[in-house]
């Protein structure tokens, strides 16, 4: 797992996040190619880290995945402390030579990669969001430095997209989820809809399940309306970034709300070409230059 031989270049790390974020996350990171180098590095290597952490969890390695997520937590140690052995980190301890990238932040997406080990429903939306602060509020922590904004307007902006995204991969994924049985969708929701944890197992597509649906939906995009002052409140610099990413979520909700029960068989994607649609719509309502990296 961890790589002992230090001859791994710095660049041979950052085009190891590089790749891995791209090929992870190929709907988080579009904008990440719209920011300045040493900034698309730097958050490169930010979800690097938090990928690898999720991909223990959901992977299902061999060896036991509290001890791969302790290892993982030991390697954070070390990367704090300038002594990187993976190429992860190895690009993480550069990024955070030039920014305040908190520590706490990455120990408190482990902690919800360890809640993902023992809890699989959660009860409410309250229950829900104790877990979304961890496995997401915790990047808005991690990136708002990157990004280059501080302050209560952009933390609480932060935290609203940091939601909407999470709640946008969890109604996405809910199929997916399903074969690792786990349940995000809070179970109290899921009952008020006239709908159960039962069907819900079974895949029954019925008008319950849409009513449920179409809540979960209206409240992302209520986090979205919130998390809009973001974008004039970050460096000049990252406001593309953070409107790509912004605008490629919303687009994933429009794709399942146009057709809900495909939530229950498949995670949603986007198309290339609905991506180059979001795109181009981006860059003209930004004016940014339209190459990226």
């Amino acid at each position: 797992m961890m790589m002992n031989n230090m001859t791994d270049t710095l660049t041979s790390a950052h085009k190891y996040c590089k790749e891995l974020t791209n090929r992870s996350g190929p709907h988080f990171s579009i904008g990440f190619k719209f920011l300045p180098p040493e900034k698309r590095q730097a958050i490169y290597a930010v979800y690097a880290f938090c990928r690898y952490a999720d991909d223990i969890v959901d992977e299902g390695q061999e060896q036991p995945m509290e001890g791969l997520l302790q290892s993982w937590e030991e390697e954070l140690d070390r990367c704090y402390n300038q002594e990187p052995t993976h190429p992860i980190t190895i690009a993480l301890a550069d990024a955070i030579k030039s920014y305040p990238i908190p520590k706490a932040g990455f120990l408190g997406l482990i902690e919800g990669c360890r809640m993902d080990l023992n809890i699989n429903r959660y009860e409410t939306f309250e229950d829900l969001m104790v877990y979304c602060d961890c496995v997401a509020t915790t990047i808005r922590d991690l990136s708002l430095p990157i990004f280059g904004c501080s302050g209560e307007k952009g933390s609480a902006c932060g935290r609203a997209l940091s939601t909407a995204l999470q709640l946008t991969n969890i109604v996405r994924d809910v199929g997916e989820d399903l074969e690792r049985n786990r349940i995000y969708l809070p179970l109290k929701e899921i009952e008020a809809a006239g709908y159960s944890e039962a069907e819900l197992l079974q895949g029954v597509k019925n008008d319950a399940f849409l009513r449920m649906l179409d809540f979960q939906c209206l409240r992302i995009r209520t986090c979205f309306d919130q998390a809009s002052g973001l974008i004039s409140i970050v460096d000049q610099d990252a406001r593309t970034a953070i409107a790509l990413m912004m605008n490629v979520y919303i687009a994933l909700i429009d794709r399942i709300e146009a057709k809900p029960f495909d939530v229950l068989d498949r995670s949603i994607r986007l198309s290339l070409k609905e991506k180059a649609k979001v795109l181009a719509q981006t860059l003209l309502q930004t004016g940014a230059n339209s190459k990226p990296e």
